[in-house]
């Protein structure tokens, strides 16, 4: 079932163009999308969740237009968005923000809005941090908290811009868990950097470049891109090939194969890597 169709979308800031005639159609399950900077990313995500409205083409999400003010009302009432700088306000408790975001998504009963708090705090491990200031939880603790107004509501479609930004490795493990559960129910549209949060997550990955898909596909057919290219070698290769020294002291070689190079299995960021070719350099974190 599609949840989300993307038709000749376009979008420009001033001379840049952020999405270029982009065509998509997104269902149920968990999509990683994923692209060097400014590629697009954000724009997409922020058009999707009716942050911005685009400047040609067309979306519908569970065949509702956002561009006519009553669907884009009945579409925001299903959406969770988790934008890469929440604004979450410093002062407000972490129990008060959620409250506060619970009426703007129109839970008006007292009691509801109250389990509901509680619910989502819970669901991202804050609970005992209910009655904190925002402004003293730490990074990673905001990072969660805006990953639970996103929660509110149960919503059907959730939009998240890169949210395991400021999380460490166990909190992105709980991230991962959480996120796994969510996307069997319902769609997410993931955005990030992190190409082994989309290999661990995500059933299929879209990769944006100036603001084109130029992959839609599964995380496999992804790293298969770079089959054949991927090496492992005692000494660095000569050239231009990319490579790095790994912790065992061998050198991961990917491109031209070094002498005494042994091929090895490619990863999601080898074929990510290949795909984008010399813009891939400053693309993965």
């Amino acid at each position: 079932m599609t949840t989300i169709r993307i038709t000749g979308l376009g979008k420009r800031y001033g001379a840049t163009t952020a999405l270029d005639d982009l065509d998509l159609t997104i269902g149920r399950g968990v999509t990683g999308l994923l692209g060097p900077n400014g590629a697009g990313k954000t724009t997409l995500l922020r058009c999707l969740g009716t942050a911005q409205a685009p400047d040609s083409g067309r979306i519908e999400v569970f065949g509702l237009n956002p561009a006519v003010a009553a669907e884009r009302t009945a579409l925001r009432r299903r959406l969770g968005y988790l934008p890469q700088s929440p604004g979450l306000y410093p002062n407000f408790t972490a129990a008060a923000l959620l409250d506060y975001v619970a009426v703007l998504k129109e839970l008006t009963g007292t009691r509801q809005r109250r389990a509901e708090v509680r619910r989502v705090l819970d669901e991202v491990g804050l609970t005992d941090r209910a009655r904190t200031k925002v402004r003293k939880l730490s990074g990673g603790m905001r990072q969660r908290l805006g990953l639970a107004q996103a929660l509110l509501g149960t919503p059907d479609l959730l939009i998240l811009d890169e949210p395991t930004v400021g999380l460490d490795p166990e909190q992105r493990m709980f991230f991962r868990a959480l996120i796994s559960r969510l996307g069997e129910t319902r769609t997410v549209l993931l955005s990030t950097h992190q190409t082994e949060d989309v290999s661990a997550l995500c059933e299929r990955v879209i990769v944006l470049r100036a603001g084109r898909a130029v992959f839609d596909g599964t995380p496999r057919e992804l790293a298969a891109l770079a089959q054949g290219q991927v090496w492992l070698s005692a000494d660095p290769p000569a050239g231009g090939s990319m490579y790095w020294r790994t912790a065992d002291g061998d050198y991961r070689t990917l491109g031209v194969r070094p002498p005494g190079g042994a091929a090895v299995r490619p990863s999601i960021e080898d074929g990510y890597l290949t795909l984008l070719g010399p813009d891939a350099a400053t693309a993965v974190r």
